[in-house]
């Protein structure tokens, strides 16, 4: 799976919208997770570096000083509503595999730039399928098509303000920014 984008979920609180997609194939597996965890997805996402470790990149440095590495994350199970997850790492002949939260184990899995698996199981009884897949060949409008460019353009204006925020440190505002430029490209 990949990470297709973060999005605020209202229904939820204000909890955010972790969205995986497979990588070949047309389903989406959104997960809701909480602001701190977004956030540190989000940093990673975009390459910015706060000035001190967070917590992810502390249990990154932890793992990396006992000579190992996540291999991937595996979204192994749903029950009741709650996914659950699998750090799942190799040290010498041993695998082992760690019970998380899956945004903490995605927030892990994206510093070593692991591999995130979603159990069949799993993406069966939640995944959703993209518009893409619903509509095999269907055509933009000519009005699809000029709103499209129009978005382009406010995109690369976004972009330019969270390049700005990044190099001023407001990661705030670039946080903010960033899910407006995910709001207009999803």
């Amino acid at each position: 799976m990949d990470i297709l984008g973060l999005s605020t979920s209202p229904s939820s609180g204000g909890a955010y919208a972790l969205i995986l997609t497979e990588k070949s194939g047309g389903r989406r597996l959104p997960i809701i997770i909480g602001t701190f965890e977004a956030q540190a997805i989000a940093l990673e996402l975009e390459s910015i570096k706060p000035p001190r470790p967070m917590t992810h990149d502390l249990v990154k440095n932890i793992i990396m000083s006992f000579d190992t590495a996540i291999d991937y994350v595996l979204i192994n199970e749903l029950s009741e509503g709650t996914f659950f997850a699998k750090l799942v790492f190799n040290r010498g002949d041993e695998k082992i595999e760690i019970d998380a939260r899956p945004s903490d184990a995605i927030a892990v899995a994206i510093r070593f730039g692991a591999s995130i698996f979603v159990h069949t199981s799993v993406l069966d009884e939640a995944g959703i399928e993209s518009e893409e897949q619903k509509k095999p060949g269907s055509k933009k409008s000519a009005q699809g098509i000029v709103e499209e460019k129009n978005e382009l353009s406010g995109i690369e204006k976004l972009e330019k303000e969270l390049q700005t925020a990044i190099d001023t440190e407001n990661y705030e505002k670039a946080a903010k920014i960033r899910d407006q430029i995910n709001r207009l490209k999803g």
